[in-house]
């Protein structure tokens, strides 16, 4: 049985206590398989056996996604999909080369059972007209999944017509025994509060907002943003996803604001201003994700988030840092 195999069956059992050693081995094997990551520790002068601890590891900085094909290659394959970042036409996008697509469907409708239930229990309608526009989606592709796997007769993606989708909400409402969810990008669910915002179609949803202005509206802090939405939609909190092209997991926000990652998603914080000062326990910093589902590009990575973690191992973005782009899914400065 090859790594990737035995890797993969791992996914299924794993957890907290068995990440570390899953962790270090994928570690060493995209040290030695992932060109762009090798490349950067010989740079770095740094050696895979050095390695013992899940702070030791250098993570690699998310911008390589833009300027590498970041693959890991025991064996020669070609990508059945290609996701690519939000972006505007002056910005270099984010490239995933998806070798097996259904291992991240599969990845993210067993994420979202965790914290939401059977996909067959709900009805997912979605606004992101600039993700459908763009094309390449990975948020597009993953809701596109529920969808099909929930069973529902309503179709899921609405561009900009609002009535369709208030018509759409309506007889969902009718259907017994399924909940509503309405995924949205920020600025179209505020076009739609604000087109909409007395409409009794847009009550009793459970609204899981993926974060982005993408350059339509001003940026707006977290509580600024859910407590407009919450004007419209009731008084239950917005839910949210922390995910991003470069990762096949994702993180949720269950309506209070701190994100909760799944076993295979964890969270290290950094110092802003020193990339390899890493530590398990900082209180705040910016984010090194590791993500145990990337076992074809890379696991390890370095982005421009910062967050606060919580005791409970939950989390909080706070924002991006300075002179980074505006760019991924739940990214509010």
């Amino acid at each position: 049985m090859s790594f990737r195999q035995q890797h993969l069956q791992a996914l299924d059992s794993l957890t907290p206590a068995s990440f570390k050693d899953a962790a270090l081995a994928l570690f060493r094997h995209q040290a030695a398989h992932c060109s762009p990551y090798r490349e950067y520790l010989a740079q770095l002068g740094r050696h895979p056996q050095e390695v013992r601890q899940l702070t030791d590891i250098p993570f690699l900085p998310i911008e390589f996604f833009k300027t590498h094909e970041v693959r890991t290659l025991p064996l020669e394959w070609e990508p059945q999909e290609l996701y690519l970042s939000s972006g505007t036409t002056l910005q270099q996008r984010s490239r995933h080369f998806v070798r097996e697509p259904q291992l991240y469907r599969h990845n993210a409708a067993r994420i979202f059972e965790q914290y939401y239930g059977p996909l067959t229990d709900w009805i997912f309608l979605a606004l992101l007209p600039s993700y459908l526009e763009q094309g390449h989606s990975s948020l597009v592709a993953m809701v596109e999944h529920f969808a099909a796997a929930s069973g529902q007769q309503q179709p899921a993606f609405f561009l900009r017509n609002h009535a369709a989708l208030l018509q759409a909400l309506s007889e969902a409402k009718q259907v017994p025994g399924r909940r509503i969810m309405l995924i949205g990008v920020s600025y179209a669910l505020l076009d739609l509060v604000a087109e909409y915002a007395d409409d009794a179609a847009l009550q009793n949803l459970t609204v899981l907002e993926t974060g982005g202005m993408k350059g339509r509206r001003r940026e707006m802090i977290r509580e600024e943003l859910h407590g407009e939405l919450q004007q419209a939609f009731g008084p239950a909190g917005i839910h949210s996803e922390y995910g991003m092209t470069e990762l096949l997991s994702q993180a949720y926000s269950l309506g209070d604001g701190r994100f909760h990652a799944p076993t295979q998603l964890r969270i290290l914080l950094r110092d802003p201003s020193d990339p390899f000062s890493l530590s398990e326990i900082r209180p705040d910093g910016a984010i090194n994700v590791i993500d145990l589902a990337n076992i074809d590009s890379c696991a390890f990575i370095e982005t421009k988030d910062l967050a606060r973690m919580h005791p409970d191992g939950s989390f909080e973005v706070l924002g991006r840092m300075d002179n980074s782009d505006i760019r991924g899914c739940n990214q509010m400065a």
